[in-house]
C-alpha cells in the first residue's frame, strides 16, 4: 500500500491541478494517503472503496487483527463472480474474472499514515448491492466523507452501469470546480 500511495504522490505532484481522485475497492486506501499534503487535490471520490483513518489497515476496518507475516499473496475472495460482478451478463463477469490478480497480504495490512479526506472535500458512492464490501460498512466509512451518493448497484458500477457512473462522477467533479 506504500508504495502503491507512492506511486500515486508521484503522479500527483507531476500533475497540474486541480486534481480529483477516485479510488475503487483497495483503491481508497493509497489514495487516503497519496493525496495528504498534495495542494493540488480538490475532491477526493471514494467508489465502494476503502476509507481509512489515519493508522488503520484494511484488517483494521474489518475487525481484524493484522497479521504478523506479512509475506505473501492474499487469496481471491470467494465467489469472486458473485461478489464483484454479480449484475453483469456472464460473458462481461467472465472476462473481468479473467483479468483479476492476487494482491499482496502486505498491501492490505499497512497502515495509512495520513487520511486525506481529513483536509480534502471527499464524496463516497456507495453501492447499494455490493457483495464484496457489504453497504453497512459503506455506510460506515461514508459517514466520514463530505457528501455520499448512492448507485443501485453492486461492486463494479464502471462494468454494470458505466454511464450511470460516469454522470455521476462528472456531476461530483463539475461541483467541486471553483
Amino acid at each position: 500500500m506504500h508504495d502503491d500511495a507512492a506511486l500515486l504522490s508521484e503522479v500527483l505532484a507531476s500533475t497540474d491541478g486541480p486534481v480529483v481522485v477516485l479510488g475503487h475497492s483497495y483503491g481508497g486506501i493509497p489514495i487516503t494517503e497519496a493525496a495528504a499534503g498534495a495542494g493540488n487535490v480538490e475532491r477526493l471520490i471514494y467508489l465502494a472503496a476503502y476509507m481509512p483513518a489515519k493508522g488503520q489497515s484494511m484488517y483494521a476496518i474489518h475487525g481484524l487483527p493484522d497479521p504478523e507475516d506479512t509475506t505473501g499473496l492474499f487469496p481471491l475472495i470467494d465467489e469472486p463472480r458473485t461478489s464483484l460482478y454479480g449484475d453483469l451478463p456472464d460473458a462481461k463477469a467472465e472476462q473481468a474474472l479473467s483479468m483479476l490478480v492476487n494482491q499482496t497480504i502486505r498491501s492490505f495490512a499497512e497502515k495509512v499514515d495520513a487520511a486525506a479526506w481529513q483536509d480534502i472535500p471527499s464524496t463516497y458512492i456507495l453501492t447499494e448491492h455490493d457483495r464484496a464490501i457489504p453497504p453497512a460498512l459503506q455506510e460506515q466509512m461514508a459517514a466520514q466523507a463530505t457528501e455520499t451518493r448512492r448507485l443501485v448497484s453492486g461492486h463494479s458500477p464502471f462494468l454494470s452501469q458505466p454511464g450511470d457512473l460516469a454522470a455521476l462522477i462528472d456531476g461530483t467533479a463539475r461541483s467541486t470546480q471553483r
